[in-house]
This record gives C-alpha cells, sequence and structure tokens, in this order.
C-alpha cells in the first residue's frame, strides 16, 4: 500500500511558514547581476534545471534530481538524482518548504564536490514573484542558494486578479512566433511574470516570473533561449532523469516501475490560497 502524506500542519507551522517567507522576501533580487546584464549572456557557459518526481500513488517516495547543461549547446554536463522522502505535508502557497530542502542539498553537494560545474542560473518548474504572497519556490531556492533563479509555470496561477479567462486565452491566440509574449498584470497594477510562446509548434504559453538576481526581461529572453521543445531543457533533461532514476530504483528493488509527477492534494486549510503544481 502506498504511503500517505502527513496531515497538513498545524496553525502554529503555518504561522512560522508564512513569516519565514516574509523574511527570506526581503532578501530577493529582481535586477540582471554580472552576466544577465550582457543582452548576448556572453559570460553564460553552464544552466541548471532542478526538479522533484514522485512514485506513483506514493505522496512521500520522491527523487530531487538537479542537473547542468552547458550554454549555449544545452548538453547535459552533470545530473545528481536521489531518493528522498518528504516529511513536510503539501500546502498550498507553501510547496517550497516540502521541496526546496532537497533542492539545496543538492546544490550544496555540486558545490563542494565540483564548483567549477556550479550553474550560473537554475531553472524551476514553478512560480517565483507570481505567488500568493510574491515568494514561490522560485525565489525561495535563489535566495538560500544564492543563484539566480527562474520560475517557469505550464499553468497560470491565478492570483492579484489573473485568470485564464477568454480574455486571456485570446491574447494566448496571439502569440504567433516562439518568443512572442505579453505581461501578467494584476489587479494591484504590478506586472508578476509574463506568459511566452515558447517554441513556434507550442500551443500553450509558459508562465515565467523572476526567481531572483534576475530581470523578467532578462529570464524571459533566457528561458526562450533555452527551449529546444516547449518546456527549457533544463527543466526538461531535471524531469527526464529524475523519472528514469526511480524507474531504475524500483526496478532494482523489484517493485512497479511506473512514475509520475505527484498528484498534491486539493484541500488546504482555511485561508490558504490553492496553488497550482
Amino acid at each position: 500500500m502506498a504511503r500517505k502524506a502527513a496531515r497538513g500542519p498545524q496553525e502554529e507551522t503555518l504561522s512560522l511558514w508564512k513569516r519565514e517567507q516574509a523574511r527570506l522576501k526581503a532578501l530577493v533580487v529582481d535586477r540582471d547581476t554580472e552576466w544577465q546584464r550582457d543582452p548576448a549572456f556572453s559570460g553564460l557557459q553552464r544552466v541548471g534545471g532542478v526538479d522533484v518526481s514522485f512514485v506513483k500513488d506514493d505522496s512521500v517516495s520522491a527523487c530531487a534530481s538537479l542537473v547542468v547543461l552547458n550554454y549555449p549547446e544545452l548538453e547535459v554536463v552533470y545530473e545528481d538524482c536521489r531518493m528522498v522522502s518528504l516529511t513536510a505535508p503539501y500546502v498550498s502557497g507553501y510547496l517550497a518548504f516540502r521541496e526546496v530542502p532537497f533542492l539545496v542539498d543538492a546544490v550544496q553537494r555540486l558545490q563542494e564536490k565540483d564548483p567549477q560545474l556550479m550553474p550560473q542560473v537554475l531553472f524551476v518548474d514553478g512560480n517565483g514573484v507570481l505567488h500568493h504572497r510574491g515568494f514561490g519556490v522560485a525565489c525561495h531556492l535563489g535566495v538560500l542558494t544564492d543563484v539566480p533563479c527562474i520560475g517557469v509555470a505550464k499553468k497560470l496561477l491565478q492570483v492579484d486578479g489573473l485568470e485564464n479567462d477568454a480574455a486571456h486565452r485570446e491574447k494566448i491566440r496571439l502569440l504567433k512566433a516562439g518568443g512572442d509574449s505579453f505581461p501578467l498584470m494584476g489587479g494591484s497594477g504590478a506586472v508578476l511574470g509574463m506568459a511566452l510562446k515558447s517554441h513556434d509548434h507550442s500551443t500553450k504559453p509558459l508562465y515565467v516570473s523572476v526567481g531572483h538576481k534576475m530581470s523578467l526581461e532578462t529570464a524571459v529572453r533566457l528561458t526562450h533561449s533555452c527551449c529546444r521543445f516547449r518546456i527549457p531543457e533544463p527543466v526538461r533533461q531535471a524531469d527526464i532523469r529524475s523519472r528514469d532514476y526511480i524507474r531504475r530504483t524500483l526496478a532494482v528493488q523489484g517493485a512497479p516501475v511506473p512514475s509520475g509527477k505527484a498528484q498534491r492534494p486539493k484541500a488546504c486549510p482555511k485561508g490558504v490560497s490553492e496553488e497550482p503544481a
């Protein structure tokens, strides 16, 4: 029988998480630093991607992966996949407290083992400042590792008045070529991210937002430059390799081998907004 995730945290834990988010949010840098200032990215040599994939029907066992690719060739030069047991429950809006510690560990292992392969930017399958409290998983990972991060989500997080409504879908329809984009302006007037047509043949956009040490304009351009398909190659490779690692691990253990993304619970504590996986 598949293990089930622990029940939702107590209000005290949620309060602690909220305070920690607020503390770390103050450290986010939303402007270009170092190589990001060069429009041609001439100083960029290594891009990284992270992913957490789950054993099917098991919301506790997962594989945390970090890959590093050379740039602009986008060939994998390093990978680290490890099985982990997630102890924190999934609560929408607080995904980082469940998954980021394992990704930070992976970055720190690389720093200690082979620092010359450290990525100069990390792509994260999730949101950055496009978040209920302006501090999504890409911001959290960026601040804790001090590595520039970009949040790249496949679904629109409907916050601050953003809606996947007819008007939004019409804007998507008007994206004609890879690289076309439009701003995601919330009801507050703040631009929280960009909807990007990442590939000429993509029918669905990506939702790009600032994670850390990166302007939104640069994040969008770099994301597009790293897309051979719809998903940026660093995230795509991290996902492929983590799923393959799960299959190989389960095969050795004699367990059924299918794997997939976490099916995060729909319910969330009162007063906590929903955040898509």
